[in-house]
C-alpha cells in the first residue's frame, strides 16, 4: 500500500471481527494541558464516542474497552471515585443513543464492588441493549485477567468439573467473555508495551498494535491505521506461514 494515499483511498481487505482497546494515556493527556486527571478521563469517555462510531463504519462487530481494572482500586480515592461517576453519567447520558444506534452493552469483570445504585444501571444498561447487533460493546470494568481465569475455576470446582473434562472450549465458557469471540486485534494507546492483565486467555493469538497517541486523541484516522497494519499481520496461529510451507514443500 502506497505510503501517502489517504484512508478514503485505501481498502481494506480483511476487516477485524473483534477489536480490543486498552484506553491508556488519559492523566498525561491531561497534565500535558495543565488539567487534573479526571479531566484527561472525560476526555477519554468523550473520544469514546468517535471510536464506537468509526467502528460501526468499518463494519466491526465486537468492540472490548479495558476501563477500569482490578489494580485501579489502588489509585487515589477521588480518583477512583470520579470514574465510578464518569461511569454513571456515561450510562444515563448515552444509553438511549447507543441503544438507537444499534449498539449491545455487554459488562465483563466483577460488579460486586460497585454500589448498589451504580450496579443496577449497567444490569439495566445490559438488559435494555440485549437485542442489538450492530456493535457488541464490552465494558471491561472492574476486571483483570488473573482474576478473570480464578473466577472461572472455583465456578468450574463448584460445578463439579472434572480434571479430565477441562478443554481449552470448556474454560473459555467460564470466562466473562463466554459466547464473544477472542479479539482478533488488541490496541494500546500512549506507548506503553505491556498488556496490564488484560484479556490473558481471549489474547493467545491476537495481533498488537501499540501508538504512541494519547487515548483522547485515538480518533477515527489512527484507528484506520491499526487496521492498516492488521491487515499487513500474517496471522499464523502457532503454524507456518503459506510462504513457508510453500518453500519446505519445493526444498522436499
Amino acid at each position: 500500500m502506497a505510503s501517502n494515499s489517504t484512508p478514503s483511498e485505501i481498502k481494506l481487505e480483511i476487516v477485524p471481527q473483534h477489536i480490543a482497546i486498552i484506553m491508556d494515556g488519559n492523566g498525561r493527556w491531561a497534565t500535558k494541558r495543565g488539567l487534573p486527571r479526571l479531566a484527561g478521563h472525560r476526555a477519554g469517555t468523550e473520544n469514546l464516542r468517535r471510536v464506537i462510531r468509526a467502528c460501526v463504519e468499518f463494519n466491526v462487530k465486537y468492540l472490548t474497552i479495558y476501563a477500569f481494572s482490578t489494580e485501579n482500586w489502588a489509585r487515589p480515592v477521588d480518583e477512583v471515585e470520579g470514574l465510578m461517576h464518569i461511569l454513571e453519567e456515561v450510562i444515563d447520558k448515552e444509553l438511549d443513543e447507543l441503544d438507537k444506534e444499534g449498539v449491545q452493552l455487554k459488562h465483563i469483570g466483577r460488579l460486586e464492588q460497585l454500589s448498589s445504585t451504580l450496579r443496577k444501571k449497567v444490569e439495566r444498561s445490559i438488559e435494555v441493549t440485549k437485542d442489538n447487533n450492530r456493535l457488541t460493546l464490552c465494558i471491561a470494568w472492574n476486571y483483570g485477567g488473573r482474576d478473570e481465569i480464578v473466577h472461572a475455576i472455583q465456578n468450574m470446582i463448584k460445578d463439579g468439573i472434572k480434571p479430565d473434562q477441562v478443554n481449552d472450549a470448556l474454560v473459555s465458557k467460564y470466562l466473562f467473555t463466554a459466547g464473544i469471540p477472542d479479539p482478533d486485534l488488541i490496541i494500546r494507546t500512549s506507548g506503553e508495551m505491556r498488556i496490564s492483565n488484560f484479556l490473558i486467555w481471549q489474547g493467545s493469538y491476537s495481533e498488537w498494535y501499540f501508538t504512541q497517541t494519547l487515548w483522547p486523541d485515538f480518533d477515527r484516522e489512527e484507528l484506520f491505521k491499526a487496521l492498516i497494519v492488521f491487515n499487513q499481520r500474517d496471522r499464523r496461529y502457532g503454524r507456518l506461514s503459506e510462504c513457508a510451507e510453500e518453500d519446505e514443500n519445493n526444498a522436499g
